[in-house]
């Protein structure tokens, strides 16, 4: 791309790099991206966009890998290559380079990653976890070698400590004996690698030894007493060993290390691509940006685009669209209206594209262009001698020289800077070259005369920044196809220009400017009306297609239950025959064993009768009440009503008192209830009775239900067949406490119907009446 370094600098795309640079997380990364260029070709720019998007995607279903400490090894691994031996910083950071490898293959092993382009780059990373561990292992850090780096370096290092000790224990000596009384302080130091006393030079004499240093003030002597000369020269030997094992040790690490340069180079230029497309994904996350779709019809389109180094929050979005209906825009409006980031925005998002990264927008549907020049800006200078018209019209030269049909070219207030009429003139003239050369073009500025040749020349349109009368400030809204009125005599009125002047500079303009700024704002006032309808036509569409979805559903959802009835009533249909058949075979079946064997003639008569309930409870449920049931008319003595609690009918025996509480009778039981508990027979009644945590609905027709059976004077079979069905009635109407009145008598009837109750299944359990209920000739018989 030619002229780019200057179209980078204007445009700002340094700072987008910048930015890049900053989330990179592997110095390689972050030198990439700070040297990224945008390119030109084709295939290059979507393979770039392809990468990008892989990595936001991985980055949005797992996040972004770690890469540890990714230091430069490029330099190491070509000097271990030439037989140099590296220290141990290097081999270090050759080492952290093959622990992010492993790490990053273990990161692309995951299911939940898909093939795609980036991952190409995964798949040639190639780990070597022995010489890993070994460089760890022996190399703990850049100052220090480990005794396990070989036992060689282990034995040598015990020897040094023997010595070290064996040194200070003599010289111990000398800080506890008589000899401490010569000594400047009590300590052993060192001197050129020699373990010394430090002395008072007035008492040199006092301690046989060498003398290797002196204190700055004369006043110290740092002697190494004879007695540890040989030991300190055995040691001296001992270190040089050291120091000839470590230099063999890293000599044998940089040649392992030669002998895997092909691999640890590409490693670290593969993570270094890997670590800057993650940047890409997170700079692309962190401004909210879409991936562009890319056209080779030479036509950029932008859907509220942001420009990305404005505050998030304050920023105005922009749609904008070039070499579809038109290849030029001409944009006017107020200075500080946006007309300029407009411009820059066109310019920076094409550089941008053209790097692989994607764009803070809505949608972005953009052409690859191989030239990309702007003139924006202030050009003049001093060391050459420029004006700001000259410095401009160097630059509209070099653009002129250099574009083709497939450049974008930028043009910020072209022709400024010198006579409005020779400028205007000379703009248009500019204008109409870069359009016959094919390139794409947008253009600001403040002159008419460009204004009128946008609205007559064919393939070049206006556009204003929008500017708010009002409170005197740009909206920054960019508007496609109307130019702006430049507002000038109203904005100085409004700031204070005494109306007087105003006046006579509208009978300074000329009746053709008055005419076009007359007809700019009319079409300024209709665009405004034409928008408001438009706003208005929008709001009701939503209104109605929300409705229309919400009539959508709810008629969807009417059929499926209707459907789901349907279906429902059928199923039980078919149970209800299916069991209806099952119960005429069963009974059929008791009947013919009856007539066979009439023995035991009463159990099955209980069975038939209980199979008979039992389908009539599945077959033919009753609704429940509904609980909100209120009493049509106040209750009043003599009332048959229902006890809604245990589901039976009672008599009330007198009105209501003020709490609603009264006094009813159910058989021969009287109790007292509340009127919420009532409810008023008129008809047949659904009631629910519950059972603890239970519900079960019962069917109380208006005509009473006993609580109690009396059958004194019958023998145990008569009473049984009584009894039996009563207690089949008792059960079908929810009532689970009845009671049986027998007579006292001889006590043979009461102990014929207890062997009955003791075997029957409904039954729960049953006692003698107490003082009040009947004593002994009654049986209180409680059902489950």
């Amino acid at each position: 791309m030619l002229n780019l370094e200057k179209s980078i600098r204007i445009l700002e795309f340094d700072k987008i790099l910048n930015m890049l640079s900053a989330l990179a997380m592997t110095e390689g990364a972050k030198k990439r991206a700070i040297t990224l260029l945008p390119s030109s070709n084709l295939d290059t720019v979507k393979k770039r966009q392809e990468l990008t998007a892989n990595a936001k995607k991985m980055a949005g279903i797992k996040g972004a890998p770690s890469f540890g400490s990714m230091p430069e090894i490029l330099n190491s691994v070509e000097k271990a290559e030439k037989n140099s031996i590296l220290s141990p910083r290097e081999i270090l950071d050759v080492a952290s380079v093959l622990q992010s490898t492993r790490g990053l293959i273990e990161y692309i092993r995951s299911d939940a990653l898909e093939k795609c382009a980036l991952t190409e780059f995964f798949d040639l990373l190639v780990p070597n976890k022995e010489l890993e561990a070994r460089i760890f292992k022996a190399i703990i850090s850049e100052d220090m070698i480990a005794d396990e780096a070989s036992p060689a370096l282990a034995n040598i290092r015990r020897k040094i400590r023997y010595q070290t000790n064996r040194i200070r224990e003599i010289l111990q000596g000398y800080l506890t004996g008589e000899s401490s009384k010569h000594l400047r302080e009590s300590l052993v130091t060192m001197r050129n690698g020699r373990y010394v006393l430090p002395v008072k030079s007035e008492n040199k004499n006092e301690i046989k030894g060498l003398i290797h240093d002196t204190s700055g003030t004369g006043a110290t002597l740092f002697i190494e007493p004879m007695a540890v000369v040989e030991a300190n020269n055995e040691l001296r030997t001992l270190m040089g060993e050291e120091q000839t094992e470590i230099e063999r040790i890293l000599a044998e690490f940089s040649a392992d290390i030669a002998n895997f340069a092909m691999q640890l180079s590409n490693n670290y230029r593969n993570i270094t691509e890997i670590a800057f497309y993650f940047a890409c994904a997170e700079l692309s996350y962190k401004m909210n940006a879409v991936e562009p779709k890319i056209n080779s019809k030479r036509l950029v389109m932008l859907d509220r685009a942001r420009h990305p180094l404005l505050d998030k929050e304050k920023v105005v979005p922009i749609t904008i669209s070039l070499g579809e209906a038109y290849r030029m825009l001409v944009i006017t409006g107020p200075n500080t209206g946006g007309k300029t980031v407009t411009l820059k925005t066109l310019g920076l998002f094409s550089l941008m594209l053209q790097a692989g990264l994607q764009i803070p927008a809505e949608s972005a549907d953009m052409c690859i262009f191989d030239g990309i020049f702007a003139d924006i800006g202030d050009e003049q200078s001093i060391e050459q001698s420029l004006s700001t018209f000259s410095g401009h019209m160097l630059s509209v030269v070099n653009i002129l020289n250099e574009i083709t049909s497939n450049s974008l070219t930028l043009f910020d207030e072209l022709g400024a800077g010198t006579d409005p009429i020779e400028g205007a003139a000379l703009a248009q003239s500019i204008l109409e070259t870069v359009l016959k050369s094919g390139a794409l073009c947008s253009a600001t500025t403040h002159y008419a005369e460009l204004k009128a040749f946008a609205l007559t020349t064919d393939e070049v349109s206006n556009a204003s920044c929008e500017f708010d009368i009002n409170t005197l400030k740009p909206t920054y809204r960019l508007i496609i196809g109307a130019p702006g009125k430049s507002n000038a005599f109203l904005i100085s009125q409004k700031l204070g220009v005494p109306t007087s002047v105003v006046e006579r500079a509208k009978e300074l303009t000329t009746e053709d400017a008055k005419s076009f700024e007359a007809v700019i704002g009319k079409l300024e006032e209709t665009r405004l009306q034409m928008e408001k309808e438009r706003d208005e036509a929008l709001r009701q569409r939503i209104e109605f297609e929300e409705f229309k979805k919400n009539a959508e559903n709810e008629l969807k959802e009417r059929l499926s239950r209707a459907e789901r009835d349907s279906e429902e009533m059928i199923r039980k249909a078919q149970q209800m025959i299916t069991g209806a058949k099952a119960s005429v075979e069963f009974i059929f079946d008791k009947l013919d064993k009856i007539q066979k064997d009439q023995s035991n003639y009463g159990d099955k008569k209980r069975e038939i009768r209980q199979k008979l309930t039992e389908a009539d409870d599945t077959y033919n449920p009753v609704e429940e009440i509904d609980e909100n049931y209120v009493l049509p008319r106040p209750l009043k003595k003599g009332d048959l009503v229902i006890l809604r609690n245990i589901g039976t009918e009672a008599v009330l025996l007198d009105d209501p008192d003020k709490n609603g509480n009264v006094l009813v009778k159910s058989g021969i039981a009287q109790t007292k209830t509340n009127i919420k508990n009532l409810v008023l027979v008129t008809e047949k009644k659904k009631v629910e009775k519950k059972s603890g945590s239970a519900k079960r609905t019962v069917t109380i027709s208006s005509s009473a239900f006993s609580v109690s059976l009396d059958v004194r004077g019958k023998n145990v079979e008569e009473a049984w067949i009584d009894v039996d069905k009563y207690l089949d009635d008792a059960l079908f109407h929810g009532i689970k406490s009845v009671t049986i009145v027998h007579g006292k008598g001889t006590g043979l009837l009461r102990k014929g119907l207890w062997e009955f109750f003791r075997k029957d299944k409904r039954i729960k359990k049953y006692r003698n009446g107490e003082y009040g209920e009947g004593d002994f000739g009654v049986t209180v018989v409680e059902l489950k």
